[in-house]
């Protein structure tokens, strides 16, 4: 009996225990974090957001510089808004005491990002230094950086190697800090992609051209196709005859109809002309067109044409390209492609 009771009361007191953890585990969570909900400072501060941050690291940074009222608000925030992933590394110029809310919505400003340098996907190296012209760099500067950046092993000239994407440079960076940071964001690249290593009797400098012409020619979608085609291309010694190439010599956007006149330019980048690849990259290629340019899509493709917008067909049939460029010319002046002849 008595063994019966003392049962009885341990059940009683386990359960009393349980019950009281379960309370405390939810007045814990429904406890809010604290956070700024009066009007900002009005007082600014740089924050440096290091490449590969995450959610808890950056929100420690802000509430340790005075921004958010602590970090778990901004940590809470980061988790459960998409945007969060949208933070840019580099230094942001953000306000003191202010809302979580408020802190991201700042960070994800490119206005408050100091000295932003914005290099797209595809950008030749004169449009690269347009950029940097416009963060306060001086074309002479630049000229004279590109001269004496340290490039990786394997690869010669600037061209291409400033890799696309987003930087922001503090003021008093120089020329040749600006471009190194983004030839040295290149080199981490092509190493981790293995490019750097060359592949199937390409040098990594020809991967890294014909890498340039996909990003040049096509969408992301047809990427590999466009890779094949070239190779294709290279193997049956046929010049490559992409439009792409010429542009590049003209320094030309947008120009979708090529003429005549334009296919003979004196150039070795000139394909119409010049059998093989072009001597370099025409432009600067992402991480997409370098995967392809190591990893085709298996096709014996030699032809392909945009027929409009978004209809982009690949085929090894002459007679099926040339009734395909017919309906290119139709949609052309059809204005289909923006810009009639």
């Amino acid at each position: 009996m008595r063994r019966n009771r003392f049962v009885s009361l341990i059940l009683a007191f386990t359960l009393i225990i349980g019950t009281t953890a379960v309370i405390h585990e939810i007045r814990v969570r429904s406890i809010k974090v604290l956070d700024y909900v009066t009007s900002p400072s009005g007082t600014d501060t740089l924050i440096d957001i290091k490449k590969g941050d995450s959610g808890l690291q950056i929100a420690r940074i802000l509430y340790q510089r005075g921004v958010v009222a602590s970090s778990e608000a901004f940590f809470r925030l980061a988790v459960s808004d998409v945007r969060s992933a949208g933070i840019a590394p580099g230094i942001h110029r953000v306000q003191l005491k202010i809302s979580a809310q408020d802190a991201l919505t700042q960070l994800l400003d490119a206005s408050r990002i100091p000295g932003l340098v914005v290099v797209k996907e595809g950008a030749w190296r004169s449009e690269i230094f347009a950029e940097l012209n416009k963060a306060g760099f001086d074309s002479k500067s630049l000229l004279s950086a590109a001269n004496n950046v340290k490039l990786p092993q394997g690869f010669s000239g600037t061209e291409g190697l400033f890799f696309p994407a987003q930087y922001s440079f503090v003021k008093g960076t120089s020329a040749l800090q600006a471009l190194q940071e983004m030839v040295d964001r290149f080199s981490s690249e092509v190493v981790s992609n293995g490019l750097v290593q060359g592949r199937d009797g390409f040098t990594p400098m020809q991967l890294l051209t014909i890498a340039s012409i996909i990003q040049a020619e096509g969408d992301e979608g047809d990427f590999p196709k466009i890779s094949q085609v070239i190779r294709n291309r290279l193997k049956k010694g046929m010049p490559l005859q992409l439009d792409t190439t010429v542009h590049f010599i003209k320094h030309s956007r947008g120009q979708i109809f090529l003429d005549l006149a334009s296919t003979k330019l004196s150039s070795p980048y000139n394909t119409y002309l010049h059998y093989g690849l072009p001597p370099g990259p025409i432009g600067t290629p992402g991480k997409a067109a370098m995967e392809a340019s190591m990893q085709p899509m298996s096709g014996d493709w030699i032809f392909f044409i945009t027929v409009k917008p978004g209809d982009t067909r690949f085929t090894a049939s002459i007679n099926e390209f040339n009734q395909w460029k017919s309906e290119y010319e139709k949609n052309y002046r059809a204005g289909l492609f923006g810009k009639k002849p």
